[in-house]
């Protein structure tokens, strides 16, 4: 592959990235808001998947900034656990490209 290949998928993941950390970052304050006014919310998987498929620095920040799941252990193991296996995901394929 050229480099040129190598560059347009590392910018596709970094938009990838970007675009799902966004999401991610405004549907922790959107659960954020329903779990102060009471009504229905976000399913814990759906947080967990949107992490998975590239929002985990949004919900980094999302878990910061709005102090939300923050102390739920299970969670966090769970959320963090989904996080290493990303990075370890997208390491592999950069590790194969890049061999």
């Amino acid at each position: 592959m050229s480099s040129l290949t190598f560059a347009t998928v590392g910018l596709v993941y970094l938009i990838l990235v970007s675009v799902t950390s966004t999401v991610t970052f405004l549907v922790y304050g959107w659960d954020k808001q329903r779990a102060i006014h009471g009504g229905r919310r976000v399913p814990e998987r759906t947080l967990h998947s949107l992490a998975f498929f590239g929002g985990w620095p949004g919900a980094i920040f999302g878990q910061r900034y709005f102090r939300h799941k923050t102390k739920k252990v299970p969670f966090l193991v769970l959320f963090w656990a989904v996080t290493v296996f990303h990075i370890a995901i997208v390491g592999s394929a950069a590790y194969a490209m890049f061999r």
